[in-house]
């Protein structure tokens, strides 16, 4: 398999050959995931530690459930409560962490290159959980995964993201992974919710969703991240939804058989009409959530290999 990866970190750094042994390799844990033994020896005797010093209780479960299927022994460290809240610093986290002597570190954060610098101090492998408006690389292979799933390939399809681009790290793993696999990505939103220096991102961009969605064979909605926002970005969430959320009128300028998507959790009648959300021939949402469990094997899987090649040569893991 070719991946020579210390850390997921995001996805820019990985080459082509490196996106597809992930989703290869999550392809195997999927059928793994669907039978009644579901338990692999991946990870045994490896150590995992969550730490997300944000709330994500879907991605932090899809984590703990991936590290305990592969045989990890898995800890949550309440962030929120932590000494980070006491005033301890990155730094000293990290050193504390490296007495614990973790294997696996997954780290959610709110502020970009945190995680990076975390990864610079400690020794053992680190997966990005999501950074600031950085990047969350298991959500752009999971979406990568559902989409060759459900289309057949990775290559050479015309994909719409949709939504809140400018505070989405959702969005910007997708757009570089998915130009990185030769498609067309088109970003569909308000001007106000465009990110600066959009030109230089490769990508087609569209204020009107009818035009935006034309021909594309995936839809892919994002959430309104009020959370990040800090003025009168949108007018109102009913005129929002007018423009820009999925309903069936807009949906029918895709085409014909384009799935639907959407990271979660979903703001029904904001971002998407719940009828679209719910729909088994176009929605491929739960599938996106099953994915996210077998990327996330898949990605610890190939990280605790290099992290047992590395120490048996006796080299540092950090980057």
């Amino acid at each position: 398999m070719s991946f020579s990866q210390s850390h997921l970190l995001g996805i820019e750094p990985l080459h082509p050959t490196e996106i597809t042994t992930i989703l290869d390799l999550a392809d195997q844990y999927v059928d793994l995931n669907r039978q009644a033994n579901k338990h692999a020896d991946a990870l045994t005797g490896l150590t995992q530690i969550n730490m997300f010093f944000e709330n994500s209780t879907r991605t932090q479960a899809s984590f703990e459930l991936a590290g305990k299927r592969l045989g990890a022994d898995v800890m949550n460290m309440a962030m929120q409560a932590s000494s980070i809240k006491k005033g301890e610093t990155l730094i000293d986290t990290a050193l504390t962490l490296n007495a614990m002597h973790p294997d696996l570190l997954v780290v959610r954060h709110p502020h970009s290159g945190a995680v990076d610098l975390l990864a610079q101090k400690v020794n053992c492998a680190v997966l990005n959980a999501g950074d600031g408006r950085h990047e969350h690389p298991t959500q752009a292979l999971l979406d990568a995964l559902t989409i060759r799933r459900a289309k057949g390939r990775l290559h050479r399809l015309s994909i719409a993201i949709c939504g809140d681009i400018a505070h989405s790290r959702v969005a910007r793993s997708n757009i570089i992974l998915l130009g990185k696999m030769e498609n067309r990505v088109r970003l569909v939103g308000p001007p106000t919710l465009m990110p600066s220096g959009i030109s230089e991102f490769g990508v087609e961009v569209y204020d009107d969703m009818r035009e935006g969605l034309k021909d594309v064979d995936v839809v892919m909605m994002l959430r309104l991240q009020r959370e990040r926002m800090d003025g009168g970005f949108i007018p109102s969430e009913r005129e929002y939804f007018h423009r820009y959320g999925l309903d069936a009128e807009k949906l029918s300028h895709a085409k014909d058989d384009a799935i639907v998507m959407h990271p979660g959790p979903m703001n029904r009648g904001v971002e998407i009409d719940g009828t679209i959300a719910d729909d088994i021939n176009r929605s491929v949402i739960q599938e996106q959530v099953e994915m996210g469990v077998a990327v996330r094997m898949a990605a610890m899987d190939l990280l605790a290999r290099n992290l047992r090649a590395r120490r048996a040569e006796g080299k540092e893991v950090m980057a």
